[in-house]
């Protein structure tokens, strides 16, 4: 949980409030309002799920420094490898579009670019090294970013 406190709790609630609060509040219309909240409810749902699965099937947490010992594939990872960073974009992407701030929008885009070299250059390689031939299996079965049904 001080995991999730602080980094994307940073990420997602300290940061934005002190972006938001540097800004003139603007006028943003109800539906974008709605749309942004129901987008930041649902992110927060899918991450908590996540953050659930990590500790109870794959016994760590999301931080590079313990992760799980155990490969997680069940939950939202039967249909995206990256559910984690796919909720915390979509909590800043649902900020963006509830308070009309364009800086928040840059903000979830470049989490988005970042989150995407991350996963290429070191987490799936690492994985690879991890779980070998079942973590490859995985992929070839799973989408990385784009959510889909399981084959099985």
């Amino acid at each position: 949980m001080l995991f999730t406190l602080f980094i994307p709790g940073s990420a997602t609630v300290w940061i934005p409030w002190l972006i938001l609060a540097q800004q003139a509040p603007g006028v943003v219309s109800v539906p974008y309002r709605l749309a942004g909240g129901l987008l930041i409810a649902a992110s927060g749902v899918l991450y908590f799920s996540c953050l659930w699965n990590f500790t109870s099937i794959g016994r760590g947490t999301p931080a590079v420094w313990d992760p799980p010992v155990v490969f997680v594939s069940r939950g939202p990872y039967r249909f995206v490898r990256n559910p984690m960073y796919l909720a915390i974009a979509g909590v800043l992407a649902g900020e963006a579009l509830c308070f009309g701030s364009s800086t928040l929008g840059w903000m979830a885009a470049v989490f988005a670019a970042g989150s995407h070299l991350f996963v290429v250059l070191y987490e799936e390689p690492a994985l690879k090294r991890k779980f070998g031939a079942s973590y490859e299996r995985y992929c070839s079965e799973v989408s990385r970013w784009l959510p889909r049904w399981p084959h099985r």
